[in-house]
């Protein structure tokens, strides 16, 4: 709705500065709009809108202020125009926007769209697959797979939220020497245990035996040799080895469907390693008869990357076998093929850039137009307070350890305050207040950068948390249900947002509006931050509205009905934006 505010200006500006050009230099031809910059006042007092007029100095001649004043002078002679205050501030035209009639547009909207307020169409017609997650089957979640999952599953809900078709996938990496290790380890030591008869979460069960073999390979050297042999073998298909593959295959699956459960994730497809693997060597082998690679002496495929300006990749070895470049090479593909897609994302960490950028080359080469449409959404480590985590050693932070400690943390805040009677099913709640402490913890910080995780911070109910964000929308639920008792009588009176003149209403009013920009630029920039930071930013704003601006303790009763019905419109827009980036509503805290 700003968006829309500001366009209709920039437009009208645009015809005012052509009449004045043409006053002033006969022509007004070079012109385009373009050229009308849109900016924001220094200060909020000094109107919602400002353009600058430094860029039409050199074509008319004259100083960017007397452009400005010629402006606004034009501008009052135009009958139909924005509804809004105009004034001029040196070389700046500022523009105060009516939130009177912002107001009454931005209620029925809201009234009509409701959950669908802050929807764009600036994906419509997009198909877009999003693939994420893609963990090990030797081992459980642990917090960077938390970190990718909750990207993956915002930056998917925000793209459809901007109207795109989203389809997001898993690549289940569930053969490789790295699986043999727990394999052979439990066949060494696990003396037949199962998830079941120890009591132990089945993911966790096999991530154990991957430690396990860690620890065996520092003291026996032939370790590894042995899992590389298990290896062999199992791409033989020995009876043998790939039942206990299977077997342990699904007890980690299985664990790690249970964790994407509690967490909120969903896909609408896996793919497997094991079944994809295989399918670039082809892709490979054609590419080589059309001259795009080429064949050294020992018969090793390569890539020349020089155009790239890197410089050269293997993508078949010399016995014919393949690499997990040559997989993805595959895997993407079949994908498209399964389903046509316009764009491709892969979340995956920032040290993968170098295989990204190499595989969305060699694909280029392969003559596959949609290569082009290929996006690498790379994000930062996440580290512990105490520092880096390694899933070899056992140090790492399983997801599922994590979101229990979470919860029990809410669980005893909740108690602590003695809230049980007001939030009902505190386990519920607690799970709630997890859930939303964790993903908006991480979702807060750009994904391209680095963050350290703190889940004592994560849980406050203080501050730029999950946590504070929900309290505020608990906080509007509970003034509603008070409002109960005299919305029969207030309600007799229309919504009037004339009423509404307060520094805090007015910026309420123009944050709620400009929602949906906010939903389009964080589906363009590929950044749920940018959901986060508006959250924050609205509750900070809300909280002081409510705090200095009594609300049903008002003596006039159609200000009760103005001051109700923007909170409603606050918590239609918390609600909306809590839903791109995975934090559950609750009613009361």
């Amino acid at each position: 709705m700003i968006a829309d505010i500001k366009s209709m200006w920039r437009s009208v500006i645009f015809n005012a500065v052509k009449s004045v050009a043409v006053e002033l230099t006969g022509s007004s031809d070079s012109m385009t709009e373009d050229d009308i910059l849109i900016g924001k006042p220094p200060k909020s007092e000094m109107g919602d809108i400002a353009v600058p007029f430094f860029t039409f100095a050199k074509s008319l001649r004259r100083a960017p202020a007397q452009i400005a004043q010629l402006t606004l002078e034009a501008l009052n002679t135009f009958e139909e125009r924005p509804a809004g205050e105009i004034s001029v501030a040196g070389p700046y035209l500022n523009i105060r926007i009516d939130t009177v009639a912002l107001a009454t547009s931005l209620k029925e909207t809201l009234d009509n769209n409701k959950g669908a307020y802050g929807e764009t169409d600036s994906h419509a017609g997009k198909k877009i697959m999003v693939e994420f997650s893609c963990p090990n089957t030797n081992k459980p979640l642990h917090l960077g797979h938390m970190r990718n999952d909750s990207i993956g599953e915002s930056i998917s809900r925000i793209l459809k939220a901007n109207g795109a078709d989203v389809r997001k996938v898993n690549l289940i990496n569930d053969r490789g020497v790295h699986i043999c290790k727990s394999m052979l380890a439990y066949q060494r030591f696990g003396n037949g245990d199962t998830p079941q008869s120890t009591g132990i979460k089945s993911d966790h069960f096999v991530g154990k035996y991957y430690v396990k073999f860690a620890q065996w390979a520092k003291e026996d050297p032939s370790a590894e040799k042995e899992a590389q042999a298990m290896l062999s073998k199992w791409e033989a298909g020995e009876p043998e080895i790939i039942e206990l593959w299977e077997r342990m295959n699904r007890w980690t699956i299985d664990g790690i469907l249970e964790t994407y459960k509690t967490t909120g994730i969903s896909f609408d497809d896996f793919y497997y390693e094991s079944k994809t693997y295989m399918k670039g060597r082809d892709e490979i082998l054609k590419g080589l008869e059309d001259g795009v690679f080429y064949k050294d002496e020992e018969g090793t495929v390569w890539i020349d990357l020089e155009p790239i300006k890197l410089d050269k990749k293997v993508l078949l070895r010399k016995d014919g076998t393949s690499l997990y470049l040559t997989q993805d090479i595959g895997t993407a593909i079949a994908r498209h093929k399964d389903w046509p897609f316009d764009s491709l994302i892969y979340v995956v960490g920032s040290e993968q850039k170098y295989h990204f950028t190499v595989l969305f080359y060699v694909l280029s080469q392969l003559g596959l137009s949609w290569a082009e449409q290929l996006y690498h959404l790379s994000y930062g480590m996440v580290n512990l307070t105490e520092g880096r985590m390694k899933s070899r050693e056992g140090t790492v932070v399983d997801a599922d350890d994590l979101f229990a400690k979470l919860k029990q943390m809410a669980s005893d805040e909740i108690t602590a305050k003695g809230r049980e009677s007001e939030v009902g099913d505190i386990e519920r709640t607690a799970s709630s207040v997890a859930l939303g402490a964790l993903n908006y913890y991480l979702l807060q910080v750009n994904p391209n950068k680095d963050m350290i995780f703190d889940p004592k911070d994560s849980l406050s109910f203080t501050g730029n948390t999950g946590p504070y964000l929900q309290y505020m929308g608990a906080r509007i639920c509970s003034m509603l249900k008070k409002y109960e008792s005299i919305s029969e009588e207030v309600d007799t009176y229309s919504f009037d947002p004339a009423l509404l003149v307060e520094t805090e209403e007015r910026e309420l009013i123009k944050l709620l509006a400009g929602y949906p920009e906010v939903v389009m630029a964080a589906g363009a920039d590929m950044n749920p931050s940018l959901i986060a930071s508006y959250l924050f930013d609205l509750s900070k704003l809300y909280s002081k509205f409510y705090h200095d601006h009594p609300i049903l303790r008002c003596e006039d009763k159609r200000m009760i009905k103005a001051r109700v019905t923007l909170s409603t419109m606050a918590l239609q827009v918390l609600k909306n934006a809590f839903t791109l980036i995975g934090i559950p509503f609750l009613e009361s805290m």
